[in-house]
């Protein structure tokens, strides 16, 4: 059923935070992501060569950042929660720049594994982390698409950065000290995580109360509207939740969208330089990059599309089904194609599915979720989900390697974007998760 049509104070405090709170928190997500994955522009543009890494290697590489990113995620959230958003988040932005930075003067495979596994260390917490701040600014009609406003950033950074990332490979070498073109991007893309995180001490409030621009009249309303729509049913603390297997089904399906989206990611500039033996044909460094932009920018659009589809229907689980569905279609498309235009076209599809039903599985998660079980709730099913970001791109060279392409690691994206959408079907009967009217809510 529609939602109805909001209040005028609640269309201006929702307005103000949105304004002022989304394009630092996109910026600082667009960053996040880019510094995650610019080895996937790196490796093809000479970091493999000047490495030696295989396939298999460089799966690794990509992936062992999710290690140490799994094994810190809940207490980077509950440190969060404890300490407050600003401190924490600023903490987190300036080490993972740092890291991030320095992992551009890796003179073999081992060390590139040991930067990887501290960059997850340095940056874990931070995607749950924002999810969890929203929940301070947003009630739960409208979260799923604040979620989305923040993680948009994903397809935005594969659509701008991979360019950016490229272009800093071909003009960037022997620009600084004499370091290769890759060299070169990952030392630049690093440094502005650091920046971000000192601004986040200056342009972060906590809570709604610590917000100069909220007159004491919006604070008040914004607080009662995000209290007012609690879940009724609600854990109690970070065991109740870890223990329940609701939580871990959760995680469950969001593993088999994050299992796809880093599979794609990791490997997509690889796979459109395959093209050239594949189907004849050839591009430059920048060319790929461009390409690899294309299908970002079709999920950029589709992902704010759905997101606001989902909140004008007050419906969020079969949209997030209808994502991992289009992701699989996507996949089957690109396997089956006969060109390098077709394969790009079900690459977009896919990463519109993906994209898309990224931030709304979160937005199912808070409904039953609210205070430190929201904390613990969300950082274990990103968490369990990302998981899958070590396993994508690990399984996904491997089998490259073992079988000489991509196909069947195509057909296990496809599966696991199934897995989703069996989960998300089953969340949508949960009661736990339905919308709650009682006479305090605010419309």
């Amino acid at each position: 059923m529609p939602i109805s049509p909001p209040s005028a104070l609640q269309s201006t405090v929702r307005r103000k935070v949105l304004v002022r709170l989304m394009p630092f928190l996109l910026l600082c997500y667009f960053v996040n992501y880019l510094d995650r994955s610019n080895i996937s522009i790196a490796g093809p543009s000479g970091m493999n060569d000047a490495l030696g890494l295989t396939s298999t290697m460089f799966g690794i590489a990509s992936g062992i950042f999710f290690i140490g990113y799994i094994l810190l995620e809940v207490p980077s959230n509950l440190a969060l929660h404890r300490f407050g958003a600003r401190i924490w988040i600023a903490r987190i932005l300036i080490t993972w720049g740092m890291v991030a930075a320095a992992t551009a003067f890796v003179q073999n495979a081992p060390m590139l594994y040991a930067m990887r596994f501290l960059l997850g260390v340095a940056e874990a917490g931070f995607t749950p982390g924002i999810l969890l701040y929203l929940t301070y600014w947003f009630a739960q009609r409208d979260r799923a698409q604040a979620f989305t406003f923040f993680l948009v950033g994903i397809p935005l950074s594969s659509m701008i950065g991979s360019p950016l990332a490229s272009w800093l490979v071909q003009s960037g070498h022997g620009l600084l000290f004499g370091l290769d073109g890759w060299r070169f991007m990952i030392l630049v893309t690093g440094v502005p995580a650091i920046v971000l995180g000192l601004a986040c001490l200056f342009l972060l409030p906590d809570r709604p109360a610590g917000a100069r621009w909220l007159t004491t009249e919006e604070c008040e309303f914004l607080e009662a509207d995000v209290a007012g729509e609690d879940p009724v049913q609600a854990h109690t603390g970070v065991r109740s939740v870890l223990g329940d297997a609701k939580v871990w089904i959760l995680g469950i399906g969001y593993f088999g969208l994050i299992y796809g989206l880093y599979a794609i990611g990791f490997f997509l500039p690889t796979i459109i330089k395959g093209f050239q033996a594949r189907f004849e044909v050839k591009y430059s460094i920048l060319q790929i990059g461009l390409l690899t932009a294309i299908p970002y920018g079709c999920a950029v659009v589709f992902t704010l599309f759905w997101a606001w589809h989902s909140r004008r229907r007050d419906e969020v689980p079969l949209h997030v089904a209808a994502s991992a569905a289009i992701g699989a279609i996507g996949i089957l498309l690109a396997i089956w194609a006969n060109s390098p235009y077709l394969v790009l076209v079900g690459v977009a599809i896919a990463a519109m599915g993906l994209c898309s039903g990224i931030p709304l599985f979160f937005g199912m998660s808070t409904k039953f979720l609210v205070g430190t079980a929201a904390a613990a709730g969300l950082a274990l099913v990103n968490t369990v989900g990302n998981i899958g970001g070590f396993a994508g791109p690990y399984l996904f060279g491997w089998i490259k390697g073992l079988t000489g392409n991509i196909d069947a690691s195509l057909y296990l994206i496809a599966g696991f974007c199934l897995v989703s959408m069996i989960v998300a079907i089953s969340v949508s009967r949960w009661r736990s998760i339905e919308r709650i009217d009682t006479p305090d809510t605010v419309r």
